[in-house]
């Protein structure tokens, strides 16, 4: 893309979801307006944006066909919410994940914008029909859930409130695949969405694993990373069903009794405290310790991981 798009994208919130909205929607084209209640944020989030969209593309990963600077150019901040909102087709909502504060989000945008703007939230797991009851204009809302960190991983959750239109949906989406990103429609609302609801049972399971004593943390990571999540980084479970057998009706005729079997020995949901967590909490210590610096460099090389695994699977769908 080498021209802007029509009309504005404001990012409500200026941290790290909204830092990383605001890069995805430069890097398609659209002018941004990062909005926060106080100057200094955005002030620091304008610094922290340019800092890292000039080594993205010094290490040539920079997303988009603009230049780091045309991007940077395309992003303005501001703190006034009234003009913020001014000339916008889209708001995404990026606050702490707090319904009370979302609510008072979008009961204060509900008052100020038209009737074609879209009115977005990230919210990863409050359900729609609890964060917008009562807005008037409830057919333009709807959640598009980022993958944290947004910018490297594309996955985008769309779900609905029970009245949204569907000309919203469709919009999102569409926008969506505008800046880059993988958008899926989930068809109605469900505590947890698709992707957390999948990423819990796994957390389970694993959490179980290692407090039963069956395999060490670190082991228990390998499995994933150095197994199924090499797998899945490519095609997802259903897929993979179907291709390890000769299509899913001959997989499920000769796996699902030994899965309903092993299923059926799961436990119970885990606490996540008390003394299993204090032995996972020691060796993820040990392996990555809790400070800033090297929580920082670890995400650096991660995000850095993820953006090639992109580009890579881009490059091999293309063949």
């Amino acid at each position: 893309m080498t021209s802007t798009q029509d009309g504005s994208v404001v990012i409500f919130g200026s941290g790290l979801i909204g830092r990383s909205w605001a890069m995805l929607f430069a890097s398609g084209g659209f002018k941004v307006k990062l909005y926060d209640i106080e100057q200094q944020q955005i002030t620091n989030a304008l610094e922290n944006i340019r800092k890292e969209m000039k080594t993205l593309e010094q290490n040539g990963i920079l997303k988009g066909s603009l230049s780091a600077d045309q991007q940077l150019a395309l992003i303005s901040g501001c703190t006034d919410i009234k003009v913020a909102v001014e000339g916008a087709i889209y708001i995404q909502e990026c606050t702490p994940e707090n319904l009370d504060l979302k609510k008072k989000v979008f009961s204060q945008l509900d008052l100020i914008v038209d009737d074609k703007v879209i009115l977005s939230s990230s919210s990863s797991c409050l359900l729609p029909s609890k964060m917008f009851v009562g807005l008037k204009h409830v057919k333009q809302c709807i959640v598009a859930h980022p993958v944290n960190p947004p910018y490297y991983v594309p996955l985008v959750e769309l779900v609905p409130h029970p009245e949204t239109d569907p000309s919203t949906m469709e919009r999102t989406y569409a926008i969506m695949k505008k800046i880059g990103q993988s958008p899926v429609k989930i068809k109605k609302e469900i505590d947890g969405f698709i992707l957390n609801r999948l990423q819990y049972a796994i957390i389970s399971e694993a959490w179980r694993l290692v407090d039963e004593g069956l395999v060490s943390p670190s082991d228990l990571d390998i499995v994933m990373s150095d197994g199924l999540g090499m797998r899945y980084a490519f095609i997802g479970p259903l897929e993979t069903m179907h291709l390890n057998a000769e299509g899913m009706l001959d997989y499920c005729n000769r796996y699902s009794e030994g899965m309903k079997r092993v299923l059926k020995t799961f436990g119970p949901i885990p606490d996540f405290s008390g003394a299993g967590l204090e032995k996972v909490h020691q060796e993820m210590c040990a392996r990555i310790p809790v400070d800033p610096a090297h929580l920082a460099a670890r995400r650096q090389w991660r995000d850095e991981c993820l953006m090639k695994l992109a580009k890579l699977k881009s490059q091999m769908q293309a063949e």
